[in-house]
């Protein structure tokens, strides 16, 4: 089963980034050609349901298996990233993290108005980043299709507060 192969390839790190947390690697998974390619292939089709014109992937962790469903779909690819980090005219967005604050953008001319956007990211911890991510495609005029996670840790109730963005998730793995 697919859910049981990604929780054997995920690493826990303790105390990282900060005392206290248990990280949640997903890099193992890398080393895994096939798994790799399995995760990706069951996103794009958790995915296919929600007519989706784009996936936007968010720094960095989410540009692995965004940029790879989005092969699958056969859409584009659209990186959100930290700011200062895109090259053109840029529209961004701040926000809360658990441990700081912290702001993303992307640029000016990757979403059309009225497109329906696929958020990925690896990790569905509080929810602040994916929330930043929906906020950009809003700005632009597209609609949040809805949000594919690798990881979702339930217990910090990030689901909540996408939710009034889009009913849409999915998720490979819950803790």
């Amino acid at each position: 089963m697919l859910q049981e192969r990604v929780k054997q390839a995920i690493r826990d790190v303790p105390d990282f980034p900060k005392p206290g947390i248990l990280f949640k690697d997903i890099t193992p998974i890398l080393m895994d050609h096939q798994l790799s390619v399995d995760i990706a292939e069951e996103m794009a089709k958790q995915a296919s349901k929600w007519s989706i014109d784009a996936i936007v992937g968010v720094e960095s962790r989410g540009f692995f298996f965004g940029m790879m469903a989005a092969q699958v779909l056969k859409v584009p690819f659209i990186p959100v990233r930290k700011a200062g980090k895109l090259p053109y005219d840029t529209v961004s967005h701040k926000y809360d993290l658990e441990y700081g604050s912290a702001e993303v953008e992307m640029h000016i001319d990757t979403i059309q108005p009225g497109w329906n956007v696929l958020i990925h990211d690896d990790l569905l911890a509080t929810g602040g980043t994916a929330s930043a991510a929906a906020e950009l495609i809003q700005k632009q005029k597209g609609n949040v299709a809805g949000f594919s996670f690798l990881v979702t840790l339930d217990f910090l109730n990030g689901k909540e507060k996408l939710k009034s963005y889009s009913e849409n998730f999915s998720s490979l793995v819950n803790y």
